[in-house]
């Protein structure tokens, strides 16, 4: 069973944070704040995160340079980050998030359906890639046991396997439909999960 998926929301106003809170609580995720670039630095050192909402206009370290700094390290740089702003922030503002590493880019006021809809679809493909992980370590073990010794075991394994590998397949597709359904704004990272599924599969084929 995953563990419940993690967000890491960066705003330096408490008042943002709470409304975030609020937004998000009927998802079924752990909301973590951070009152500033640093803090946020310091929070993704030791926890993982399936997303971060990060607010672009604070004072000291802004979103941009703490964005830059995140995907700098090699333990966050593919964690996704959706920026939040105010609507009248500079024109600019959007393209440097995306050239920051933003998947998304919202201004205040948004729809907080919008912005919940989209969170609940990172936190799904976040615990699609557990899944994923999961299933290509037991796969691994397998690959390991195909010696003499582990023929006999092979009938039980095996299908129990196949079984979660085609749920994985199922549940990529079905995001994949919501992803085209909706921006594409999943495109990129449900391309990247679908050829690691594709390997495991391929791994899978020849082990049978």
């Amino acid at each position: 069973m995953p563990d419940r998926a993690k967000i890491l929301m960066v705003d330096d106003r408490e008042e943002n944070l709470i409304a975030l809170e609020a937004i998000l609580s009927s998802l079924d995720l752990v909301p973590v704040r951070a009152r500033s670039g640093e803090e946020a630095l310091k929070a993704l050192l030791g926890t993982e995160f399936a997303l971060i909402l990060l607010d672009v206009r604070m004072p000291g370290m802004d979103g941009f340079e703490t964005a830059a700094h995140i995907k700098r390290r090699e333990r966050t740089r593919n964690i996704p980050i959706i920026f939040l702003t105010v609507v009248d922030s500079a024109p600019d503002y959007a393209f440097r998030g995306y050239a920051a590493g933003a998947v998304d880019y919202l201004t205040k006021p948004f729809d907080p359906w919008v912005l919940r809809a989209k969170v609940a679809v990172f936190v799904e493909l976040y615990q699609m890639n557990q899944r994923l992980t999961e299933q290509a370590a037991l796969l691994r073990e397998r690959l390991a046991a195909e010696l003499p010794s582990g023929e006999a075991d092979q009938p039980a394994v095996l299908p129990e396997l196949s079984r979660r590998l085609t749920a994985a397949e199922d549940e990529l597709n079905r995001v994949m439909e919501l992803s085209r359904k909706s921006d594409g704004t999943l495109s990129g990272p449900l391309a990247d999960l679908g050829r690691r599924l594709a390997h495991l599969r391929a791994g899978f084929d020849a082990l049978v």
